[in-house]
């Protein structure tokens, strides 16, 4: 068995650590981001990686940075074999990476080298990709740029939305760790370059992104609302009254039509785009539960010829 140190923050990395620990691999530490205020009342929360670590009597470290000397001495005192990093979300300086006896081995959710960066999974589906990968690559100094130990293709299918992909990449990826680390054990996991041709950047998401653009085609509005579901949400806003509100859009479907883009050619929710159409499926106002079109109409009509 290995000398772990599991560096991850959010629930994405939680089947890895949950696989690395149940294999029964010497998890020495697992390092998170801190606590942060969330919620409504702020209150400082723990990082889902945190409360699994702290539910496993795991032994947890939360630092702000890993840049100063004493935390490189304490991160090198640990001695470990191999660091796993899924998702920590802190930047690793040299003398971290170059700590444990097989380095860092960090679990990574696309195609490399496509999509490099902070917010793959989203990225690829606003892309329109049919297809991705989660990866497992030896960290360097670079963004996300080492050499892949090992991959596993998925496919993407039409209607699959960034919250669906995140937990199939998730689970897969967890397996794939921890072969991974098998591979590793017996001295035979094979890490090789990555491309130098085809390297895009999944840069972090900007809620301003998520507003819908009718103006684009039916598939590219199709591909928004599935990028930004469940988080944040695609929207857009419609005349309620003497205001307008904002409404969320969480899965809609391509379908025939033409019309001034924004506007809805029935009273079913199919909204005219830059080219075809889309019929919104799944909806949600502010401070309520999502629901399906028939649903949401019942209580919030929009006529045929609203502007959205």
């Amino acid at each position: 068995m290995l000398r772990v140190v599991f560096m991850g923050t959010p629930d994405f990395a939680v089947p890895a650590l949950a696989e690395i620990v149940g294999a029964g691999h010497d998890v020495v530490t697992v390092y998170s981001q801190p606590p942060r205020p969330a919620g409504r009342g702020q209150a400082e929360r723990k990082s889902a990686v945190q409360t699994f670590a702290e539910t496993a009597k795991l032994t947890v470290a939360t630092p702000k940075s890993l840049r100063n000397e004493d935390e490189q001495a304490r991160f090198r005192a640990l001695d470990a074999d191999v660091a796993v990093v899924v998702a920590y979300g802190l930047l690793l300086p040299k003398p971290i990476l170059d700590a444990p006896r097989h380095g860092c081995l960090n679990l990574h959710p696309s195609k490399l080298p496509r999509w490099r960066g902070a917010a793959p999974l989203q990225r690829t589906i606003l892309a329109g990709d049919r297809d991705t990968a989660v990866m497992v690559m030896r960290m360097d100094e670079g963004l996300d740029t080492g050499p892949v130990c090992m991959a596993e293709p998925l496919a993407i299918p039409p209607s699959m939305t960034a919250g669906e992909l995140h937990d199939l990449a998730a689970r897969r990826g967890a397996d794939l760790m921890l072969r991974a680390l098998g591979a590793l054990e017996r001295g035979t996991l094979d890490c090789r370059p990555q491309s130098p041709d085809g390297v895009t950047y999944a840069a972090k998401i900007d809620k301003a992104e998520a507003r819908i653009d009718w103006t684009e085609t039916a598939a590219a509005v199709c591909n928004r609302i599935r990028a930004m579901a469940p988080w944040p949400g695609a929207w857009f806003e419609i005349e309620a009254g003497s205001r307008k509100e904002r409404i969320k859009v969480l899965a809609a479907e391509t379908v025939d039509g033409r019309g001034s883009p924004g506007i809805t050619l029935d009273d079913r929710l199919t909204v005219a785009c830059g080219e075809g159409a889309v019929r919104l499926l799944k909806l949600q106002r502010a401070g309520k539960d999502p629901l399906p079109a028939p649903d949401f109409l019942r209580g919030f009509a929009v006529p045929k010829g609203a502007r959205l």
